[in-house]
């Protein structure tokens, strides 16, 4: 008797819902307050032709991750957003450490925080990493392009139970 578990894909739903959506609002950040703003940070940080790397990381960052919170192009979207993590991480963050929550002090107004380190570009990287090497969710714009270029609309058989029982040679 061989006795086979049928294991959704669809926990990797929570995972992309953040990380798009994390994308998404940055690159929505820097598009609402005008990419030459960020041109001037990168600027100042020496990146050749800033204000043409600001719209694209901007443009790229909001664009790519409404894909991820649709589950559309999640794999090759996943290098180049682990990208912009990974020179975000370098340029900026690394000098301060690990850690992204830096107490500095609480005053009358509230909570004062020290600078960002790279703890946060780590797991976006991670989780981009993760969703790549996934398996392609139901619940998502590439399973379904992934079905219709195989042609297969078809559901496969759904065993009644989370159990598949299988009798070979009886």
């Amino acid at each position: 008797m061989q006795i086979t578990r049928k294991v959704s894909t669809n926990w990797i739903l929570p995972l992309r819902l953040i990380i798009g959506f994390g994308f998404a609002a940055h690159g929505y950040a820097k598009l609402s307050r005008g990419p030459a703003n960020f041109g001037r940070i990168l600027e100042g940080m020496g990146v050749p032709q800033p204000n043409l790397v600001a719209w694209i990381t901007s443009v790229f960052e909001f664009t790519g991750g409404a894909s991820i919170i649709a589950g559309a192009f999640v794999v090759p979207l996943a290098l180049p957003l682990s990208l912009i993590m990974l020179t975000a991480m370098f340029k900026i963050h690394f000098q301060y450490g690990f850690s992204s929550v830096r107490l500095k002090s609480i005053t009358a107004t509230g909570a004062e925080f020290g600078p960002i380190g790279y703890e946060i570009n780590l797991l976006y990287v991670a989780g981009l990493i993760t969703l790549a090497l996934s398996e392609t969710p139901r619940l998502s714009i590439d399973y379904w392009l992934k079905r219709a270029y195989h042609g297969s609309f078809k559901e496969p058989h759904e065993p009644a139970s989370p159990l598949v029982h299988s009798h070979r040679n009886k």
